[in-house]
């Protein structure tokens, strides 16, 4: 057994992933910025599977944050065996309406955070000979996102950090693999307002189902999967639809409608 940390964890996908660890017996390390949740969560890992759970509370997006977390944990004595880099955030509607401290500060958790906290914990990893790492990146990160284009170029980067990342490490003992969900069910669609689109109209998959088929994948070993047939079918089809139409598209899937527009 292991311990795995894994950052946003009080909902979603991150909560469903933090199950998963416990009930395989891992210990866990819960880290978002919301503490009463997180420990609300804890508990009902400990009383459920009798693992040992940290609960720390965290902005990975404020200055310090991701080294304010590295601190706690060597002032703990963790070790992380599974890192789990879930953390992040979206906004919809046109980049010039989002105010500018929230686009940074998307850029921040979602790729700058990815980026330290896995060069502070690999070394040890491979020092060690063994280690998983899963990436939460997006089917948005596979081509432009007009109305979140800010959260399409991070999730761009992670996609290709991640795959980068992966085959430097083959035979290290050490995987790291890319979960890539579309449209799902958690807090995201709420906070972000993409669930007011025509995209999160078309199909919305369960936190749960995401969770599940990523942690496998990352026991599996493997580098990459994207969540549900119409997901992986749409990658496919952005490989030989001209780039114009493919803006045009998620620019129609994206836009928010004008009530939300003028909310």
């Amino acid at each position: 057994m292991g311990t795995a940390l894994v950052t946003g964890a009080s909902s979603g996908i991150g909560r469903e992933l933090a199950r998963l660890f416990a009930a395989d017996g891992h210990a866990v390390v819960l880290v978002a910025r919301r503490l009463p949740l997180l420990e609300e969560l804890a508990s009902e890992l400990r009383a459920r599977h009798g693992v040992s759970v940290a609960a720390v509370a965290c902005d990975l997006a404020a200055p310090g944050g991701v080294q304010g977390l590295l601190d706690e944990l060597t002032a703990r004595g963790l070790v992380v065996d599974f890192l789990v880099n879930n953390a992040g955030f979206g906004n919809a509607g046109p980049f010039v309406d989002s105010p500018a401290e929230r686009e940074l500060a998307m850029a921040e958790l979602n790729v700058m955070a990815v980026v330290h906290l896995t060069r502070a914990l690999l070394p040890a990893m491979l020092a060690r000979g063994q280690g998983r790492i899963l990436n939460v990146g997006s089917t948005a990160g596979f081509q432009p996102g007009p109305y979140m284009a800010t959260y399409y170029a991070t999730k761009a980067f992670v996609n290709h950090f991640t795959e980068a990342l992966a085959e430097e490490l083959r035979g290290s003992g050490v995987t790291v693999t890319l979960s890539c969900p579309g449209p799902t069910q958690t807090e995201f669609g709420r906070i972000s307002g993409v669930d007011q689109t025509k995209l999160f109209q078309l199909s919305v998959a369960p936190a749960e189902r995401v969770a599940r088929e990523a942690y496998r994948a990352l026991f599996a070993g493997r580098v990459l999967v994207i969540h549900g047939f119409l997901n992986r079918l749409g990658v496919q089809l952005l490989r030989v639809g001209p780039r114009a139409l493919v803006r045009a598209i998620v620019a129609t899937l994206n836009r928010p409608p004008p009530a939300a527009r003028k909310a």
